[in-house]
């Protein structure tokens, strides 16, 4: 090590300590990634009296690794009239930006790549710019399909991007924080789900929706649209898109462990002693378990409905909401004073 000191700078030290850290990260979140989507297949494949993947390996656990093996030797087809440079920047932007919100989650006290003070602002403008994207996608493969699930893909993530905002303000109001670590802590004696539970219901709507999963996977809609905004992709570009998707479903289902489960916090005091990741992670693959049986279970809506749920339903409630509680501290004295 003192060797190691004297030919490495110890800044250096520091840059290859984190690059490592993060390259583990990277390799953890995108292997369960791919376990998801097979744990999905599976859960479905139950529901359905199916048997799901069961021939690559035991009860079919190598099948992500085969589906990966596939997509790596499958061809990369160019639309004749694609614009070649922002056709491969789409999925490579998407990816990156599924990933990088990564870095402010908490699993754990200080257990967290980056806890800076504005951690749930860094979220939301990550997932905003996940829309260019999906996009730059449909309009660089110049087909008509594709262009149709990119427009239908942005109106409906920005239309519940508002609801989804209001509902993290009303989290704000009993917090007085944009840290993700104060919020968690905040919940120590009280889990908001419990004094905002219409809260977070309109957030689990708005998460379905913002990851454009079912029963809200417009964009996507195959007996209309063909696949939509990725309709003209194959091979790699094609699967950093699923993989963009699959990890936001995944941090979707974090942040709601965070804002309303008490993220690393047990239920009870009585049970501290287990490592904190585990409860984080008990609670985030409930709500995947959520998303998945919401596939499985409900019907797709139409376009129409969609965009009517999101304007005329939970925009006026979830603004109701906010000004009710808003009010409601603010008679009370406990409204904060300032944002920390």
């Amino acid at each position: 090590m003192e060797l190691l000191s004297t030919l490495i700078p110890c800044e250096w030290q520091n840059f290859l300590l984190l690059s490592g850290r993060i390259a583990l990260a990277l390799v953890l979140l995108i292997v369960c990634v791919a376990y998801l989507t097979y744990v999905e297949r599976k859960i479905i494949a139950a529901v359905h009296l199916r048997r799901g993947p069961n021939v690559v390996g035991l009860f079919g656990l190598l099948q992500p690794f085969a589906d990966a093996i596939k997509l790596l030797h499958k061809e990369t087809i160019f639309p004749t009239q694609a614009k070649k440079g922002l056709f491969l920047l789409a999925p490579i932007l998407t990816f990156v930006l599924s990933f990088m919100a990564w870095a402010v989650i908490p699993i754990g006290q200080r257990l967290v790549f980056s806890d800076i003070s504005v951690g749930i602002l860094a979220i939301l403008a990550l997932s905003s710019l996940a829309v260019y994207g999906l996009l730059m996608a449909g309009w660089a493969s110049q087909s008509t399909y594709g262009i149709l699930g990119a427009l239908r893909s942005a109106a409906q993530m920005i239309s519940y991007e508002v609801s989804l905002s209001l509902v993290i303000v009303s989290v704000l109001l009993w917090t007085g924080t944009l840290n993700l670590t104060k919020i968690v802590e905040a919940q120590k004696d009280l889990w908001f789900v419990i004094p905002l539970f219409p809260m977070f219901i309109v957030f689990l709507i708005g998460i379905f929706a913002e990851t454009n999963r079912a029963p809200f996977d417009l964009p996507e809609a195959e007996a209309e649209l063909v696949a939509g905004y990725h309709v003209e992709y194959s091979s790699m570009p094609f699967a950093l898109f699923f993989l963009a998707e699959y990890a936001n479903m995944m941090l979707m289902s974090a942040l709601t462990t965070i804002l309303f489960l008490g993220g690393w916090l047990p239920p009870i005091d009585a049970l501290d002693w287990v490592p904190a990741p585990f409860w984080f992670f008990l609670k985030m693959s409930l709500i995947l378990f959520l998303f998945v049986m919401v596939r499985a279970t409900f019907p797709r809506f139409r376009y129409d409905q969609l965009m009517t749920i999101g304007w005329k339903v939970l925009l006026p409630f979830s603004l109701g909401w906010v000004i009710l509680t808003a009010g409601l501290l603010l008679m009370t004295g406990q409204l904060p004073k300032t944002m920390i």
